[in-house]
């Protein structure tokens, strides 16, 4: 009788549990380890802003599995251990335990790393400022809450999509919010000018300040306390501030150059999660995911964990023959600021460009719903697609009520290689408080020329 597959994950946040949770079910016969720095597992960070916003109280909303039920499974645990070095060649993993620094060699058949990334900080003195919060962690959040009823004027340092929700939330609260962004527009990779546009006035309706094209060069500092802010431009005073200005894959600790990456350290993955290296795959926040328009790319979102961390979860305990592939990225992203809502798919005009890609663009304003229910509002609708083919590549909306969940019919368009034409005249449903007699993408296709 073989000796039963014997697996080893880096990471149990995201990734990794969906990993493991899904290879204990395909093979409960398989031998499976996670190692995790933390001392907890399965922590969804994307309800930070939220939990900080007091839309809930409960932080044990925000985990999806406990250590105690894990290893209940079958699974084994090595909570507050972490991965130090990896001999591909002998196919071992050392590990440290953090509380007692003891170092440990731990065999693998095959290894999955899901180790997630850190956010970027600002390399300037000051960092250690006791008033500068991160935002990636529950501690991160918990310490700002406790600290927030001394705060009144608070900077967020990154236009980006923790930036945006984190200082929306802040606004609920009664803050002073003050968004710094280096870049011409907050939200500038995934929306195109005209929708970062309308974020920022969504986040001014809310109070929030926004300053663009404005580099943080410096912070004041006294007594350990942030005092100010310093920019291209000027001093900023601040009680506090927030950095979120995007990740670093944590990968720094594997060396061997066999081990293909992106330049920012992220682990180049194919369609099944496997590495350039055998028998070992990669999700999450520390790789890469297969777009179905662009290649590998670099996109950490939630979703990409956790459907990347399921389909290997099948592929790490079966045979290449069995393997199931992913059908690629979109990109597709959701938003929300204040009473507005927003989101994105597959290509923008300037990911088009950038690639290459020939393209042509509708732009719409139209009704939500019928003007004799009440509460109509103004959806914008922006189409990007094939000037030849007319197949639809990408899309973008803004508005109130329910606007986002329009975003789900383009992925599914986009993904099926749907043309504009056939979009135009897709069976979408209709009743006056949900649509106008044509519903609005409808209208959206039907413009594109």
């Amino acid at each position: 009788m073989n000796p039963p597959l014997n697996v080893v994950i880096i990471g149990g946040i995201g990734a990794g549990m969906s990993v493991a949770a899904k290879a204990q079910r395909e093979n409960p016969h398989a031998k499976i380890t996670v190692i995790e720095k933390e001392n907890y597992i399965s922590f969804g960070a994307c309800g930070l802003p939220y939990y900080l916003g007091k839309q809930f109280d409960d932080p044990s909303y925000m985990f999806a599995r406990t250590p105690e039920q894990i290893e209940k499974s079958g699974i084994t645990l090595l909570l507050e251990t972490e991965a130090i070095k990896i001999d591909f060649d002998k196919k071992i993993v050392k590990a440290c335990n953090l509380k007692t620094q003891e170092i440990s060699d731990i065999a693998y058949d095959r290894l999955v790393i899901a180790t997630g990334a850190s956010p970027q900080e600002l390399n300037l003195a000051g960092m250690s400022a006791k008033n500068i919060y991160l935002h990636t962690k529950l501690r991160d959040v918990e310490a700002l809450k406790a600290d927030l009823v001394k705060y009144q004027s608070i900077a967020v340092i990154g236009g980006g999509f923790i930036g945006v929700e984190v200082a929306d939330q802040l606004a609920t609260l009664g803050k002073k919010v003050t968004i710094i962004q280096g870049g011409a527009h907050i939200m500038q990779g995934p929306f195109d000018t005209e929708f970062s546009e309308l974020i920022e006035k969504a986040l001014t309706k809310e109070r929030i300040k926004i300053r663009l094209d404005e580099a943080v060069t410096g912070l004041k500092v006294v007594d350990n306390q942030v005092q100010s802010v310093m920019t291209t431009d000027e001093h900023i005073p601040t009680d506090a501030v927030i950095v979120a200005i995007g990740f670093r894959p944590n990968t720094e600790f594997i060396t061997d150059a066999r081990l293909q990456k992106l330049p920012n350290g992220a682990i180049i993955i194919d369609q099944y999660g496997q590495t350039s290296i055998p028998d070992v795959f990669s999700a999450g926040d520390c790789a890469t995911i297969p777009h179905q328009q662009l290649g590998n790319r670099y996109l950490p979102l939630a979703t990409y964990a956790n459907k990347m961390g399921r389909l290997i979860g099948t592929n790490v305990v079966t045979t290449q023959e069995h393997f199931v592939a992913f059908p690629g990225a979109l990109g597709s992203s959701l938003l929300k600021v204040g009473q507005y809502e927003c989101g994105s798919t597959g290509l923008t005009e300037k990911m088009a460009l950038e690639a290459n890609i020939p393209y042509k663009t509708t732009l719409i304003e139209t009704p939500n719903h019928t003007n004799y229910y009440r509460g109509q509002i103004t959806l914008t609708i922006k189409l990007v697609y094939s000037p030849d083919t007319k197949v639809l590549l990408g899309a973008q909306i803004f508005g109130k009520k329910d606007a986002a969940l329009r975003l789900h019919a383009l992925s599914i368009a986009i993904h099926a290689g749907i043309t504009t034409d056939e979009l135009g005249f897709i069976d979408l449903g209709y009743a006056p408080p949900f649509t106008t007699t044509w519903e609005a993408i409808n209208i959206a296709a039907n413009t594109a020329k």
